[in-house]
């Protein structure tokens, strides 16, 4: 086990905007938090990242808390006016590493080249980050956490504003690194990828929280609920289940060869 939050309550000055939340989370797994906006994502971010102590209740590392934990927060957070290049964003994911004279070491620089080729930038590499699309500039900001290279990453809606291709090549990606054995927390709006990509939801709303599977989790009813969905909009999540189900179910019939 990676992280444990037992009983959390979370929130400032004393306030709670959950009350008690836990979780665990493993190696190799994908924990998709959800939640309606104010639901305090945003906030269990902070208090993983040690900014904001929890009100109440543990958060336990049992195997030792991470030197760092590799986070990309949401692009409102991030100025791409500050003059550096595509490498040099990525390169920052090893500042903790850097030598006596702030010198990359050999095999830091090794990491960074193969993070711009990994995430299908390093033609850009030397572009300053001004000129770069919102889908460049996801790609550089996941090549960054790529070069951190810790067992646990926090991604919070790193989506938001790109497009589809980027989006599934990324979600590619966060696939890579569970498979890899690293822990991925992953603040996320959309259902459909949720239950693809992950392993275990996370559903804040109203003060509350749910722990477990996807399916188990992210039902209809909990939905609404927790103030993530109306009830207007059940029918299109009922629609999404029962066509996944589907697709299921014919994956898993036996193929019938035919001689001609």
């Amino acid at each position: 086990m990676l992280l444990k939050a037992s009983q959390l309550a979370l929130g400032y000055a004393g306030q709670p905007l959950i009350k008690s939340v836990s979780f665990q989370v493993e190696p190799g797994e994908v924990l998709a938090v959800v939640g309606h906006n104010g639901s305090g994502k945003s906030t269990l971010a902070k208090t993983l990242l040690d900014v904001i102590p929890p009100i109440s209740g543990t958060l336990e590392w049992p195997e030792g808390k991470p030197q760092s934990i590799a986070y990309l927060g949401q692009r409102t957070e991030f100025d791409r006016r500050f003059p550096i290049r595509v490498r040099d964003l990525a390169a920052m994911g090893a500042w903790q590493r850097l030598g006596l004279f702030g010198w990359l070491k050999e095999k830091d620089q090794d990491l960074v080249e193969y993070a711009l080729e990994r995430t299908n930038i390093a033609h850009i590499a030397d572009q300053p980050l001004h000129v770069l699309s919102a889908g460049q500039l996801q790609r550089a900001l996941f090549s960054r956490a790529i070069v951190q290279n810790t067992p646990l990453i926090l991604l919070d809606e790193p989506f938001t504003a790109i497009d589809q291709t980027t989006e599934s090549y990324l979600l590619g990606l966060i696939d890579d690194w569970a498979a890899e054995g690293r822990a991925i927390i992953l603040v996320l709006h959309d259902l459909s990828a949720v239950l693809k990509h992950c392993t275990k939801a996370l559903l804040l709303g109203n003060n509350e929280a749910l722990f477990g599977s996807p399916h188990e989790v992210l039902t209809p009813t909990n939905l609404v609920d927790y103030g993530y969905l109306s009830q207007s909009q059940v029918g299109w999540l009922e629609t999404m289940y029962a066509d996944q189900a589907e697709v299921k179910q014919t994956n898993m019939k036996p193929k019938v060869l035919v001689n001609v």
